[in-house]
């Protein structure tokens, strides 16, 4: 049996937000795009520091958004910015790192995905339950749509 790493199964093209754009932004993202993780890095930096999900956003936007009962304080909630809302506890992989200890690693601490980054905090891509999913069994990725934004 070979060995397959992070590396064979990860994207590449990982699409990143910064710690002052607002839920509306990540919100317009995620509406447009096939995934729903953002990776959120510090603007001098570059490194990584959080992630938001399609989930943190639901949890976070008032559901009154788009309906005849919207107000101005439902709209507010979409001026919240990133760091107000990304998960901070950092659980990342490395390239090297086998998708067993990927998959083990995920629901050991009960996520869908795993930033996958250099010694130096930097995003090197992303891999997800669903790319672990697809490895498993055989099913090929479509072409990814993670254009980098920042």
């Amino acid at each position: 049996m070979s060995y397959f790493t992070i590396k064979d199964i990860m994207t590449t093209k990982v699409v990143t937000v910064e710690m002052d754009d607002s839920i509306g932004v990540i919100r317009e993202i995620f509406s447009h795009a096939g995934f729903s993780h953002v990776l959120v890095v510090d603007p001098e930096s570059g490194t990584f520091v959080g992630v938001v999900s399609d989930r943190d956003v639901y949890r976070n936007v008032s559901c009154f958004i788009g309906s005849l009962s919207e107000q101005a304080r439902d709209q507010a909630t979409l001026n919240k910015k990133a760091h107000h809302i990304m998960t901070r506890r950092l659980i990342t992989a490395t390239e090297d790192m086998s998708i067993k200890q990927a998959a083990e690693l995920m629901l050991a601490n009960r996520i869908s995905c795993l930033p996958v980054v250099s010694e130096d905090r930097k995003i090197r891509g992303i891999v997800t339950s669903k790319d672990i999913l697809q490895w498993v069994f055989g099913v090929p990725k479509k072409k990814a749509t993670r254009d980098s934004q920042g």
